[in-house]
């Protein structure tokens, strides 16, 4: 097996995996997907709430708020010793918000978004990815001699959650994987019919036709239906992927990655004890 990194940043990456199955490709893509487990709001408490919104409506939006987390630092309830929860498979959120105090002359009404930056941490590290995900719109609204704003007050809690669970804990929002594509280039009588219908513009013919980015290739076989003389043929390496996926923020594309493939290796060795275990009895 083989690994080659193309792009790598907190969020994004991209890598082709070579000689390897398709299996194997697929299980690290769904172990990134649905095993790599993250922070997110599980449990709301409302204590004061006169928005428009229900207090199941607000707490579903806050569920698919990315927290930014640190797997060295905490433990799913269930390998928790704790009955009730505790510092090491929770983190403790609190918001309150109110709409502006005063309405601008000549207008009926005022308005604020309360957004994700809001809420307030007991721990550092674990907040919110973005600040600027709204949450609710909180309204004053004039009323002859008086002024009537709207309130939110709540305390949230996030737990430790894998995709497999509930989306809200899928760290991976993008991944996929393709076959990588092999072009292979005959004699060329200088056509350039195949460059002409690239969807992509990756064949270029300067004197000789090359092949600019082969990663990029869709495997669309326009190039071969345009050639009259069968010069360029587009096949794919059954055992090269390149991967391309993106996070939601809550874990680096770096450690996603690596976590997935800790995650396969301990059900291998699961599975292989299993079978030896079974075999000997």
């Amino acid at each position: 097996m083989d690994i080659e990194i193309i792009k790598l940043s907190d969020t994004k990456g991209r890598f082709i995996l070579s000689d390897v199955s398709t299996a194997f490709a697929n299980g690290i893509r769904r172990a990134m997907l649905s095993e790599v487990p993250t922070l997110a709001i599980d449990q709301v408490n409302f204590y004061e709430n006169t928005s428009v919104l229900f207090d199941e409506q607000i707490a579903s939006r806050m569920g698919l708020i990315p927290i930014k987390t640190d797997l060295n630092n905490y433990i799913s309830r269930e390998d928790c010793e704790c009955e009730d929860g505790c510092p090491l498979c929770q983190v403790f959120m609190t918001l309150s918000a109110e709409s502006p105090e005063d309405v601008p002359p000549n207008q009926k009404s005022s308005s604020s978004i309360v957004c994700s930056g809001d809420l307030v941490s007991n721990d550092s590290i674990a907040i919110p990815t973005y600040d600027d995900i709204p949450i609710i719109k909180l309204v004053t609204l004039k009323e002859k001699n008086s002024i009537s704003r709207q309130k939110l007050v709540l305390e949230a809690v996030a737990r430790l959650g894998k995709g497999s669970e509930h989306a809200k804990w899928q760290a991976a929002v993008v991944c996929g994987y393709k076959v990588l594509p092999i072009i292979e280039i005959g004699d060329c009588n200088g056509c350039k019919r195949c460059v002409e219908v690239c969807p992509r513009e990756l064949l270029m013919y300067n004197g000789e036709l090359k092949v600019l980015n082969v990663i990029e290739c869709s495997q669309c076989r326009l190039c071969e239906d345009a050639c009259d003389i069968g010069a360029i043929k587009v096949e794919k390496d059954d055992r090269t992927f390149v991967f391309e996926f993106e996070t939601d923020g809550s874990l680096p594309a770096k450690e996603l990655v690596t976590r997935a493939v800790d995650v396969l290796k301990v059900k291998s060795e699961q599975v292989i004890e299993f079978i030896e275990s079974e075999s000997t009895s």
